[in-house]
């Protein structure tokens, strides 16, 4: 039962690490771009979400209102000054230009808030330690399975809107043929800049569960970035839905790992993604590579 027990444990922790790769897994899918300022975005919207807690009163939930909107607009001017430009230079020089922003959002963050810690659980009443008991054994905690089924609702929202709306075939077809899209008069730039705030959106709810779920200082972006790049290759870079296949395996293999040994919660996630990337290097890396750029919205 004890396994049982840390196996469901390890599927809601899955969810998490699904909302905290779904961003990059779309970003991915879309514009062939890694953001690597990822974690540090999520990290942001921590903060903020904590300013408007803390000074002003507002319920996390609440502040959601007024950060989402603000993420959006970080996304599309992300991609307009920084993405958009550095483009130009090559594959390489985006993935540096977000490295770059991730070290200037972390130092700013260092300067404004210092070291300490930070959680938005002391603002969110008992849901941050409420669970409800299946028996003796299980218990399910509320806010995990608040995170889990948020992730499940973000995944299947964005499969619907990249399928049944015009904006999301755009950006359907902007990421299987950017050069040619023009022709039938889809502005790409313009379809890249929307696919990016979108995908800061999902960054901002990321970094509002990573608040309520744990602590958090200005350098946390770090490991964020490391788990949601873990899960979204493990259930396959650019697929929606793989993301959250992926979040779930690396989820139990950490929440098993940890029962063996104390420090096997990290380093059963590490062997599990090393494994499945060797895996599917050994099968044919090529075929990898295409279905990576085929999976977008699939």
């Amino acid at each position: 039962m004890l396994w049982l027990n840390q196996i469901l444990q390890g599927v809601l922790l899955g969810g998490y690490y699904a909302l905290i790769a779904c961003g990059l897994s779309f970003m991915f899918g879309v514009m062939r771009v890694i953001n690597l300022a990822h974690g540090s975005l999520a990290v942001l919207a921590a903060y903020a979400l904590f300013v408007l807690a803390d000074q002003y009163g507002l319920s996390p939930f609440v502040g959601l209102i007024f950060v989402l909107p603000a993420m959006a607009l970080i996304g599309w001017l992300l991609q307009r000054l920084v993405l958009d430009r550095s483009a130009r230079g090559g594959l390489l020089v985006p993935v540096l230009s977000t490295f770059g922003l991730s070290i200037v959002i972390d130092n700013l963050l260092f300067q404004r808030f210092g070291a300490d810690t930070r959680s938005l659980a002391p603002f969110l009443d008992s849901l941050s330690y409420d669970s409800w008991a299946i028996n003796d054994d299980i218990y399910v905690g509320q806010l995990a399975a608040l995170t889990f089924a948020t992730a499940v609702v973000l995944i299947g929202g964005l499969q619907l809107f990249m399928s049944r709306t015009p904006l999301g075939r755009a950006i359907r077809a902007t990421a299987e043929d950017p050069d040619t899209v023009g022709l039938v008069g889809i502005n790409a730039r313009r379809v890249n800049a929307a696919a990016t705030a979108i995908a800061m959106v999902t960054v901002g709810i990321a970094g509002a569960f990573l608040a309520m779920r744990a602590t958090f200082d200005p350098y946390a972006g770090g490991p964020q970035l490391i788990f949601a790049f873990e899960a979204a290759v493990i259930g396959g870079a650019g697929s929606l839905w793989g993301t959250l296949i992926g979040g779930i395996v690396l989820g139990v293999a950490q929440s098993l790992g940890s029962q063996i040994s104390p420090q096997g919660f990290l380093i059963a996630g590490h062997a599990v993604f090393l494994a499945v990337l060797f895996a599917r290097l050994m099968t044919g890396g090529l075929g990898f590579r295409l279905r990576l750029r085929t999976a977008s919205g699939h």
